[in-house]
């Protein structure tokens, strides 16, 4: 086993678990994997097919994610091929006479294709085991449900004697049991990694409007010069106009979401796995088929729906193991609107229960990791130290006649005033609708001038969650005061609330063009050697011509990680190339010779 994972894979030891689990697939036992992306899910299917005999099976649910694997498979030196729409007929077939002829180790398909050759081409092969990547798919109480995975249950059927092991990301309790008894797995054994991405830090900006968001964005993108990152969004509209804002600034960017044909998705997942742009402005609709390693941030623009979505999302950032910045906008308006859509789901006490934890970790005032990591089942006494929390613990202050003012107006206006109007009431803003419905006249109008409007808004999130008030979302989102709030309201109780801390943003010269900057490379190395930052440039230049000769993504080549390792160590023979940290056998007798040559012309 670590004679292969070395020759192919290029390392020393196995990640946690990834041994136990291999050894459990080599026993011919089903299996359960919940790993965290970038955890080394991969390995624990691809290493066993490549000792057993016969061909693996990778059920998979993105062409994109297919096509992925199975380069970075070839460039390891590793027979490996894909069955699926996008190939034309003559492809498949010859795919096809490869596993019959026993010339592939690991084929990946589609649920769709693999129905259509269970009693074919599945009959006529030997199968080593059946490995059903993202498996979360197959359950209802899933994130990303999927119909056409129901159907693998028949694999259990067809060929009762091969194991199955099936490997996901993110999966609460009940998916996990849903997902077990859909696959009809024997006595399978579950393995659950930690969930801990200690590389990843996590901040939380809440209360931002429109314009503040941008700012930020742009100052957030700016201190990460030349590196790649995706911004999520909740709606397509959304996604459009923050590349357009980026592309103002001269910032390469594209769009992905639903609305755009398979051509112009294709073309923007191609040009951000190959580093034509920087940056991916997106619905949740990308980045599963994602298995860049290099990606060194994650911005959502609006709250998740779930904690599931949000984890496997931020969970694109850093899989290299480098530290990577994950930053989350959210506002009232989010938690509106989301609350709106969950209500009328066909799940909606599920749905709101999964928000109502989403908005908990972005509302914490306690170590965010470790709020993360409870609602997978695991427990830290420790604080992270890599979350905006625990570098700026939050201070509070007798916040009563602020909520006071609030709630007055809440109840002067008979509860029948949303968010927006209740800031112009305080803020005494005589709006077109505040005439109308004549709240100028209220006692209340004007009380809270003093206090600028997104600082209202941050004060009311505050409020909401500490149940001072309720948003009755079948009553045109109107705010219901409860009996928390009457408390303060009539001075039973004190409210304490959280200091407002925001930073100041550097402005950004309008109309002028700035040069492209390259990454600054982020040093890994446990060494004494100091990582020489010229020779990191020079051989992912170099990386970069090999990739495009190729026609693959470059980290497909070499990962960031690799590169970082070769300009601290500098290797001057190719036994040494060899030892460095992901580089397998193939990869050192493919480039070896090449990058060698590099670093001793850069030494001289």
């Amino acid at each position: 086993m670590l004679q292969t994972l070395k020759n192919y894979f290029g390392y020393d030891s196995f990640r946690p678990l990834q041994q136990e689990i291999i050894q459990q697939v080599l026993a011919k036992k089903d299996t359960f994997v919940l790993m965290p992306t970038g955890g080394g899910k991969s390995i624990c299917y691809q290493l066993p097919a490549l000792l057993m005999e016969g061909t693996a099976i990778v059920i998979s649910p993105l062409i994109s994610l297919m096509k992925d694997q199975v380069e970075t498979l070839k460039a390891n030196g590793i027979p490996a091929g894909a069955l699926n729409s996008s190939n034309s007929d003559t492809e498949n077939i010859g795919i096809r006479r490869e596993c019959i002829q026993g010339n592939i180790k690991l084929l990946y398909i589609s649920p769709e294709k693999l129905s259509s050759e269970i009693n074919f081409l599945l009959k006529d092969i030997t199968i080593s085991l059946f490995a059903i990547d993202e498996a979360h798919c197959i359950s209802q109480w899933g994130h990303d449900f999927r119909p056409e995975y129901t159907q693998l249950h028949a694999l259990r059927q067809n060929f009762p004697g091969i194991p199955i092991i099936a490997l996901t990301a993110t999966a609460d309790k009940i998916t996990r049991e849903d997902i077990l008894k859909q696959l009809d797995l024997k006595s399978p054994r579950i393995f659950i990694s930690s969930f801990d991405r200690p590389n990843l830090s996590l901040t939380v900006k809440r209360g931002y409007q429109q314009a503040e968001k941008h700012r930020a964005i742009l100052d957030f993108i700016d201190k990460h010069k030349g590196q790649c990152g995706i911004i999520y969004c909740m709606s397509r509209n959304k996604a459009e106009s923050v590349a357009q804002l980026l592309q103002k600034h001269y910032i390469r960017t594209a769009v992905y979401h639903a609305g755009l044909s398979t051509v112009e998705r294709n073309r923007a997942q191609e040009d951000f796995i190959n580093d034509r742009v920087q940056v991916v402005c997106a619905t949740i609709a990308f980045g599963m088929g994602i298995d860049k390693s290099n990606v060194r941030w994650v911005i959502h623009y609006n709250l998740p729906k779930s904690i599931e979505n949000f984890y496997q999302e931020i969970g694109r950032a850093g899989r290299d193991g480098l530290p990577s910045d994950t930053l989350l906008f959210y506002s009232l308006g989010d938690i509106v609107l989301l609350s709106k859509f969950a209500h009328e789901s066909g799940q909606q006490t599920m749905n709101l229960d999964k928000l109502h934890r989403m908005q908990q970790y972005a509302e914490a005032d306690i170590c965010r990791r470790r709020i993360l990591l409870n609602y997978f089942g695991e427990n830290r006494e420790h604080n992270c130290g890599n979350c905006d929390v625990c570098k700026n613990p939050p201070e509070h202050f007798d916040g009563t006649i602020l909520v006071q003012k609030a709630l007055s107006a809440i109840v002067r206006s008979e509860e029948q005033i949303g968010t927006h109007l209740l800031v112009d009431v305080l803020r005494g803003n005589y709006t077109q609708e505040i005439v109308k419905r004549q709240f100028d006249r209220l006692k209340t109008f004007g009380a809270g001038r003093d206090v600028p409007a997104r600082d209202w808004q941050d004060f009311l999130l505050q409020m909401l969650q500490l149940g001072y008030f309720e948003i009755a979302y079948n009553e045109d989102n109107h705010l219901k005061i409860t009996d928390s709030g009457k408390k303060v309201l009539f001075g039973t109780e004190k409210a304490q609330l959280v200091v407002i801390k925001r930073e100041e943003m550097a402005s950004k010269p309008k109309g002028r063009k700035k040069k492209a900057e390259a990454a600054s490379p982020l040093s890994i190395s446990s060494s004494q050697e100091r990582e020489d930052q010229r020779l990191f440039e020079i051989l992912r230049a170099y990386r970069k011509q090999l990739a495009d000769e190729k026609r693959v993504p470059a980290y497909i080549i070499l990962s960031d990680k690799v590169l970082h390792l070769l300009s601290s160590i500098r290797p001057t023979s190719i036994e040494a190339f060899g030892n460095i940290s992901g580089i397998g056998t193939f990869k050192r007798d493919a480039y070896g010779k090449s990058f060698v040559q590099l670093i001793k012309k850069h030494l001289n």
